[in-house]
């Protein structure tokens, strides 16, 4: 159900592949789970990419024959939480979401973990939750009015009506729309770019921006001073922070270490 690939070295693609639908079970979740923690304790790899197999589903979400059955204990996710990334809230290396179809529910949530998201033209994202008699607790309800214009995530809830990729685009949440068979290709240019840079410095601006979002900006610069973010405290303390300058004054390709 779930296929990894490494990429260049440094980039693992992972695969959600369970037709027709790309549903998620407890099994496809425990699979995602393992995954993220091999990337996130993985020194070697820099980037990671989730996406779905086939062209019409990134994922259906979570398969509400688990629900039926009493299969969607929340206690039983693993360390990352549902699908291994929703509250894996150490993991300071980027994941790209390659949204090769209709992500709902869970597939949205999903997608909404992500740092970055490329999708398919007319790719649909959904989270139809109420219309179920349930919630996108996913992370649907606390991710969606963070990554959107509040009131446009709050119609999106409470109605649970689909939004294409290009409506997300436009409202700053998908980076690229991109033709359905060249969205893996473009996810990988983005995963490029950033193993192009200091995998110390990916690290640690990724944990300022999430650990200060919610402060004023006097509380984030003081948090970021105050010795509790571990990966900032990396950098400053990395070889990388002295390589980058000296390849750029000897004009040459930095050498990164991890």
């Amino acid at each position: 159900m779930i296929h990894t690939e490494v990429v260049d070295t440094r980039i693992l693609v992972i695969t959600m592949d369970r037709p027709p639908a790309n549903a998620i079970d407890q099994v496809m979740s425990d699979g995602l789970d393992a995954a993220f923690t091999r990337y996130e304790h993985d020194p070697e790899l820099w980037a990671c990419i989730v996406t779905g197999a086939g062209e019409r589903f990134f994922s259906a979400g979570w398969d509400l024959k688990e629900v039926v059955a009493g299969r969607d204990d929340e206690n039983g996710f693993g360390s990352g939480g549902y699908m291994g990334l929703t509250e894996r809230w150490g993991l300071v290396k980027p994941v790209i979401a390659a949204v090769n179809g209709t992500a709902a529910g869970g597939g949205f949530e999903l997608a909404l973990a992500c740092d970055l998201v490329v999708a398919a033209e007319g790719a649909r994202f959904v989270l139809p939750e109420v219309r179920n008699g349930l919630v996108a607790e996913g992370g649907g309800a606390i991710r969606a009015p963070r990554r959107l214009p509040p009131m446009i995530a709050m119609e999106l809830l409470l109605t649970g009506r689909p939004a294409t990729a290009e409506e997300l685009h436009r409202y700053g949440y998908v980076n690229r729309v991109v033709p359905a068979g060249q969205v893996l290709e473009n996810a990988l240019d983005l995963a490029r770019q950033i193993c192009a840079a200091a995998p110390t410095s990916v690290a640690a601006t990724k944990e300022i921006v999430s650990r200060t979002a919610h402060l004023t900006e006097r509380e984030a610069y003081a948090m970021m001073r105050g010795g509790e973010m571990p990966a900032y405290a990396r950098m400053r303390a990395s070889p990388n922070r002295v390589e980058g300058p000296r390849a750029f004054v000897e004009k040459r390709p930095p050498r990164w270490t991890g």
